[in-house]
């Protein structure tokens, strides 16, 4: 049987002074970890969980048997890894906090948009300027619609179009992902001023996609789905979500890298809504800073998401705002570095008092032990 190890921050503080210095900053961000749960599975069970504090960790991990100890001294140095910023043409994204991406839907059958930017340019364009000006650090791109039952798109139509969107908001000097899992797609965009690949299949829906990815040299972002081929919500079937999807992002991550992807290029998204039930996304939501332990920046995107309308009396896509900044200060929570979101104002107002919060907690020594 194989033995794994995860570590998951369970304690997290606003500073480290709250906790007596015993706590690490998550992952080169704005968030403080005091203790952990270190779990132990063989073959698929649980068969060890142990909570642990910051300062007791190393000499723990140290402790482990069966070639554990390399491996837990690893997630343990991720949890605490400070993240190089990714570079956007002459843009360069920070991750030493939450960043805002905005979505532009360029798609007739979108759940949030109903198609509104597709063929009129000029709306696209302005809710794009909208977005920057509001704050948007990147604008995400998409030419599919990739809820459950979508049908698929020809990859020619895709590009027609994705890269008028990515011209226009090239033109405004944005920093822009491509939504799409066709390599045909990621070159046309990033031709037109794509700077990021942004692939919910994590470049598995075509085999020419990890080799393309890692010519190109972009940023790319993985993210998990349980389908295969055109159905990405198939097959959500889960031992235990949240181990699963880590081992799977584990794999998937070190594939692309054996592919000739640079490990700081890669960042790595858990899929809310993606071939999970309502109680699996609460849970990889409530685990989320789990993820910080594989090594790469995390993103979020749960905004308008259908588990919120099955939270709230079946609200509809357009009536999900609180639940959409709930999820989105949920990750800022959890550390994750990149929130893809719908409601760009709302969000990076939220996010500008969050930060507002954390450094005032930095700043604040009245937590200090006297003498």
């Amino acid at each position: 049987m194989t033995a794994r190890i995860y570590i998951r921050p369970i304690s997290l503080t606003h500073s480290p002074q709250a906790e007596e210095g015993d706590a690490i900053r998550l992952a080169g961000g704005m968030v403080y970890a005091h203790r952990f749960a270190v779990t132990r599975r063989e073959g698929g069970a649980v068969v060890s969980r142990d909570r642990l504090s910051a300062q007791a960790m190393p000499e723990a991990l140290a402790a482990l048997a069966g070639g554990l100890a390399e491996e837990g001294a690893r997630q343990w140095a991720n949890l605490q890894k400070i993240h190089a910023p990714l570079q956007c043409g002459e843009r360069t994204l920070r991750l030493d906090q939450p960043q805002v991406m905005g979505i532009l839907n360029v798609t007739p059958d979108s759940f949030s948009d109903g198609g509104r930017f597709l063929d009129d340019h000029e709306h696209g364009r302005e809710h794009a300027a909208a977005m920057l000006e509001a704050g948007a650090a990147l604008i995400d791109i998409g030419g599919e619609s990739t809820r459950p039952g979508a049908a698929a798109v020809w990859e020619g139509e895709e590009i027609e179009r994705v890269v008028p969107a990515v011209e226009y908001c090239a033109a405004m000097g944005a920093a822009i992902s491509v939504d799409t899992r066709r390599p045909a797609v990621m070159e046309a965009a990033l031709g037109a001023g794509a700077h990021v690949i942004n692939d919910v299949s994590a470049l598995r829906h075509d085999p020419r996609s990890r080799a393309f990815a890692a010519s190109s040299g972009a940023p790319v972002v993985l993210m998990h789905a349980p389908g295969e081929g055109e159905d990405l919500h198939a097959s959500g079937a889960y031992g235990d979500v949240v181990c699963d999807v880590f081992d799977w992002l584990r794999e998937q991550r070190d594939l692309a890298v054996a592919a000739g992807i640079a490990a700081e290029k890669i960042v790595l998204d858990p899929g809310i809504g993606f071939g999970k039930s309502l109680a699996d996304n609460l849970a990889v939501l409530n685990a989320l800073p789990l993820f910080h332990a594989l090594g790469q920046p995390v993103l979020l995107g749960a905004s308008r998401k259908r588990m919120i309308g099955a939270l709230s009396n079946e609200a509809e896509a357009h009536r999900r705002l609180g639940g959409s900044l709930m999820l989105a200060v949920a990750g800022m929570n959890a550390g994750c570095q990149l929130l893809r979101v719908h409601d760009v104002f709302e969000t990076v107002q939220a996010r500008n008092v969050w930060r507002g919060l954390r450094d005032a907690a930095l700043t604040d020594f009245s937590e200090l032990p006297a003498g």
